[in-house]
């Protein structure tokens, strides 16, 4: 009877899982591939087998173990993961990465990080992962996020779907018991791994699913069923927190250098500022910034005066602000704004190529122009990029005298941090233009089609 009992569950574990599938995915669009986040935990172990057993997904799909290289055991779970593929007729994949933390980052972050970052690559358009999360890690995601003081996002847990890379991420059993995904594995006898690691209470998760959640289940059977009931208040909740501050961002926000307009922002009262804030380092695709951040944000750096320079670092940015505008440079943007690092001071455009890579993140080219400089006398000169050493000037067109560039810099709205890395284009050792932004008039000439421009691209 029992074992009658474990095998119905277990079909009835299949026939959701093939509902939700269903509802989530376009499976007749038979270009599209399925690639399973497969540990060899029971968890990942079932839903491979129920994909397998599902004849629109068994020939698209693929099982992915991502080998983390942090335990001697990996190597065996790998070949574990491979044969087990196998038997089922399932195409395989291991992906080696280095999941070793960055300071500020704990271990199970950077492993996630590791893991979503070459996961990504993989996941083109349409097609989509597969992750075996379900109602039980659920609770713990939003009991984490409870205690680390989250708000409405973190406490809305994991989705069911989300984008991920060019396709999607699913979670087909969110919303399905871990004792439900237990008997379906008991019923067809699977054979799964078993992590030590699992048993250790050093980290959180492990600590709230084999010390607490076990206690509050005792007192609430059923807690599992209510806090994911609790995060899909909050995402719902969010969603409209989100279309707000939509709009109010789009009023702050400068698509073209992706700073925020300050006085537009301190016309917002403070919790639209804070709202604000978050929503720009979610653009910027940066970790949301603890409260007390945000409040420094606005405190030390919005509220400064415009002739001060203040800088407010985190990991991997700053925040700064120069005149209206208030500046979130990544650690790459960085490299050659502050200084130019990373470039060379000196070097040759070569004859014949189009555009020069400045730095990792910038990249300078020319394409014909009715006006800038003759393409005779660029391809009969030397042409070399430099960078400002000081007292450079040039005189410009329809103007008068020479202009330094430190107040051409100033007049534009330039950040004293990128002028530096501005690029400096010159010609038989004679400045003939800066960047994009500005031709020497002994250079410039106005001759429909014998001309040259230039385009300067910076990653922001």
């Amino acid at each position: 009877m029992q074992g009658e009992r474990r095998k119905a569950k277990g079909s009835s574990l299949y026939e959701d899982f093939c509902g939700s599938i269903s509802k989530q995915l376009d499976l007749e669009n038979e270009q599209q591939r399925f690639y399973i986040a497969y540990s060899g935990g029971v968890d990942s172990h079932v839903l491979l087998h129920c994909c397998a057993s599902m004849p629109q997904l068994k020939d698209r799909l693929t099982a992915v173990y991502v080998h983390h290289g942090l335990q001697a055991e990996a190597e065996s779970w790998a070949k574990h993961c491979g044969k087990t593929a196998e038997d089922l007729g399932v195409e395989f994949l291991t992906l080696r990465v280095n999941a070793k933390a960055a300071p500020g980052e704990s271990p199970e972050e950077a492993a996630r990080n590791a893991r979503y970052a070459v996961l990504k690559s993989l996941i083109k358009a349409d097609d989509a992962l597969l992750l075996a999360q379900h109602r039980e890690d659920q609770l713990e995601t939003v009991l984490l996020q409870l205690f680390r003081g989250s708000g409405l996002r973190g406490l809305s847990g994991m989705p069911e779907r989300m984008a991920f890379g060019a396709g999607v991420m699913l979670r087909p059993l969110l919303n399905t018991p871990k004792q439900t995904i237990g008997d379906y594995a008991r019923a067809r006898q699977l054979s799964w791994i078993e992590d030590p690691s699992n048993q250790s209470n050093d980290y959180d998760r492990n600590f709230l699913r084999n010390a607490v959640v076990p206690l509050l289940k005792q007192r609430w059977p059923a807690i599992d069923k209510t806090v994911a009931r609790s995060a899909k208040h909050c995402a719902d909740a969010q969603v409209l927190v989100d279309e707000v501050a939509d709009e109010l961002f789009d009023e702050v926000f400068d698509q073209v250098d992706k700073t925020l307009r300050i006085g537009r922002l301190t016309e917002h009262h403070r919790q639209q500022q804070q709202l604000i804030i978050r929503h720009w380092f979610r653009n910027r695709g940066l970790k949301m910034p603890a409260q007390a951040l945000v409040g420094r944000i606005l405190a030390q750096v919005v509220a400064a005066a415009e002739h001060r320079d203040p800088v407010l670092s985190g990991q991997g940015y700053s925040i700064r602000r120069y005149r209206d505008k208030l500046y979130c440079l990544t650690k790459l943007s960085e490299t050659g704004l502050d200084s130019p690092e990373g470039c060379e001071h000196h070097f040759v455009w070569p004859t014949g190529q189009a555009s020069i890579k400045i730095a990792q993140d910038r990249e300078l080219s020319f394409e014909p122009s009715s006006k800038g400089i003759l393409r005779e006398q660029w391809q009969n000169a030397k042409v070399e990029i430099r960078f400002r050493q000081g007292g450079e000037k040039i005189r410009l067109p329809g103007r008068q005298g020479h202009h330094s560039l430190k107040n051409l810099f100033q007049e534009a709205g330039i950040p004293p941090w990128e002028r530096d890395a501005v690029p400096l284009i010159y010609l038989n050792d004679a400045l003939a233009a800066v960047s994009d932004r500005w031709i020497e008039a002994a250079f410039y000439s106005e001759k429909k089609q014998d001309c040259i421009s230039f385009t300067y691209k910076v990653k922001n």
